[in-house]
C-alpha cells in the first residue's frame, strides 16, 4: 500500500457528492442517521443470534454473518464521506484509496456468497424439509462461511494485484465520495483498456451470473412452495420475499457499476450512496419486519440488557 517510485501521485482528491451547503447539511443528517441505525440494527442482530439459543439454526447463523458483513460495508466509506461533507479539500492517501477498494470488493464478494448460501438454505428448508438438519449441518454452515471469505478475499486480491502497481502521474481527481475501481484505473498514466475489461469480467459478470443464479433458484423455490398448504405457503413466501428484496438491493448497484458502459455521474453517485448508507440499514429492517421469531428474540434481548443495566 506504499507509494511506489514510478508513481508521483501520493493522494487523491475526492469531489464528493455536491457543493451545495444546504444539500450537504441534508446529506449529513440523512447519512448520519442511517449509519447509526445500520450499526445499531446489525449489531443487535449479531448479538441476538449469538445469545439466544432459539436462534441457533442454519438460517439465523447465515443471517448473523450477513449482518456482520453489513457492519463492514457501512463502515468502509460512510464515516469518511460523512466527515468530508464539511471539508473543502477532500483527500485520501494512495494507500487509503487502495485499502478502501480492497475492502469494498472483499465485503461484496463475501456477501454475494452468503446470499447464495441463504438461497440454498431456503431451498432445502422448503423442498427437502425432512433432510434439512442433515443437509444444513453445522459443518455445511461452516463450509459456506469459509467459502464466502475465501471467494471474497480472492476476488479482491486478484483485482488489487493488477492495479496497485499502476503508475499515476496526474490528474488525481476522483469524481466520487470514495475510491471505486473503475474511476481509479482511468487515472493511470497508461492504456487501461485491458484492465477495465478485466474489472468488467471479474466484477460485472460475476455479479450478473450470481444474480441470475439466485433469481432462478428463487423461482424454483416459489414453484415448489405452491405445492404446499396455504398456511405454509404464506409463511414461506413471506420469508422468500425478504430474501429477494435483499438480493435486489445488493445486486442492483453492483450490476450498474460494473456493466453499464457510460454511467451517469449523478446516478452513479446516488446508487453508491444508497449501497453504502441505505442498504446495510434496510437489510436488518427487512429481515426483522418479516420475522416474528427474530422480533421476539430481539425484544427479549433488549429487556435483558435493560434489566442488566438497572441492576448494575
Amino acid at each position: 500500500m506504499e507509494r511506489f517510485n514510478h508513481s508521483v501521485v501520493s493522494e487523491f482528491v475526492l469531489l464528493g457528492l455536491t457543493n451545495s451547503w444546504h444539500i450537504q447539511l441534508l446529506l449529513f443528517v440523512f447519512s448520519s442517521m442511517f449509519y447509526v441505525a445500520s450499526i445499531t440494527g446489525n449489531t443487535l442482530i449479531v448479538f441476538t443470534v449469538a445469545s439466544d439459543s432459539n436462534l441457533h439454526s442454519p438460517m439465523y447463523f447465515l443471517l448473523a454473518n450477513l449482518s456482520f458483513i453489513d457492519l463492514g460495508v457501512s463502515s468502509v466509506s460512510s464515516p469518511k464521506m460523512i466527515y468530508d461533507l464539511f471539508r473543502k479539500h477532500k483527500v485520501i492517501s494512495f494507500g487509503g484509496c487502495v485499502t478502501q477498494i480492497f475492502f469494498v470488493h472483499a465485503f461484496g464478494g463475501v456477501e454475494m456468497v452468503l446470499l447464495i448460501a441463504m438461497a440454498c438454505d431456503r431451498y432445502v428448508a422448503i423442498c427437502k424439509p425432512l433432510h434439512y438438519l442433515t443437509i444444513m449441518s453445522p459443518r455445511m454452515c461452516l463450509f459456506f462461511l469459509v467459502a464466502a471469505w475465501v471467494v471474497g478475499l480472492t476476488h479482491s486480491l486478484v483485482q488489487i494485484a493488477f492495479v496497485v502497481n499502476l503508475p499515476f502521474c496526474g490528474p488525481n481527481v476522483l469524481d466520487s465520495f470514495y475510491c471505486d475501481l473503475p474511476r481509479f484505473i482511468k487515472l493511470a498514466c497508461i492504456d487501461t483498456y485491458q484492465l477495465e475489461f478485466m474489472v468488467t469480467v471479474n466484477s460485472g459478470f460475476i455479479s450478473v451470473g450470481s444474480f441470475s443464479l439466485l433469481i432462478i433458484s428463487y423461482i424454483v423455490i416459489i414453484v415448489s412452495v405452491q405445492k404446499h398448504t396455504s398456511g405454509g405457503s404464506s409463511k414461506a413466501l413471506s420469508t422468500l420475499s425478504a430474501h429477494i428484496s435483499v438480493v435486489l438491493l445488493f445486486f442492483g448497484p453492483f450490476i450498474f457499476f460494473y456493466t453499464w458502459p457510460s454511467p451517469s455521474t449523478h446516478l452513479d453517485k446516488f446508487l453508491a450512496l444508497f449501497y453504502a448508507v441505505v442498504t446495510p440499514f434496510l437489510n436488518p429492517v427487512i429481515y426483522t419486519l418479516r420475522n416474528q421469531e427474530m422480533q421476539t428474540a430481539m425484544k427479549r434481548v433488549c429487556r435483558q440488557l435493560v434489566s442488566y443495566g438497572k441492576s448494575s
